[in-house]
């Protein structure tokens, strides 16, 4: 049985025929669309590694079955950069050494773009822990992102602020 999906990817319309109504986001975006930015850590949604966007909230990839996204908006890590101007949290990320061996770098950062839209954490530290819980780092560079979001935050913010003046 085959089922077409109409879906905005990285601000792009997408028209996708699927083959099985039981791929997952996952991987329908690394196999069949080759963006392996999203990465498969469990395959379970426990570690957040495949964390991405989808109408703007913060989605496990591996969790979701591509058939129930028709009409969806997805965002992955390929698409949050502006050409060769990094998003302010991946900029933040490199800055605050937030990574080490980065597999879980690209849901950490999805995660965090998420968060930030939400605006629910402000400067709290905290908050920010514990809305990033869902996201594991086998590294433990936990300090460091976190640095690297309340940094992004505050970037935001001061944008916003030059913004309204």
């Amino acid at each position: 049985m085959s089922l077409t999906l109409a879906l905005t990817l990285n601000d792009k319309a997408r028209t996708i025929e699927l083959d099985d109504p039981r791929v997952t986001l996952l991987d329908l975006l690394r196999e069949r669309l080759l963006l392996t930015g999203t990465k498969k850590g469990c395959d379970r949604g426990q570690c957040g590694a495949c964390t991405v966007l989808v109408d703007g909230r913060r989605v496990n990839a591996c969790l979701q079955l591509a058939a129930s996204l028709d009409g969806a908006t997805v965002e992955t890590i390929e698409g949050v950069a502006n050409g060769a101007a990094l998003n302010p949290v991946q900029q933040a990320f490199i800055d605050h050494d937030a990574f080490q061996c980065g597999f879980c770098t690209p849901g950490q950062i999805m995660s965090a773009i998420g968060l930030l839209r939400e605006a629910q954490t402000g400067a709290d530290a905290e908050r920010i822990r514990e809305q990033m819980s869902g996201n594991l780092c086998r590294c433990g560079a936990y300090a460091g992102i976190v640095e690297a979001v309340l940094d992004a935050e505050r970037e935001s913010h001061n944008t916003q602020t030059r913004g309204a003046a």
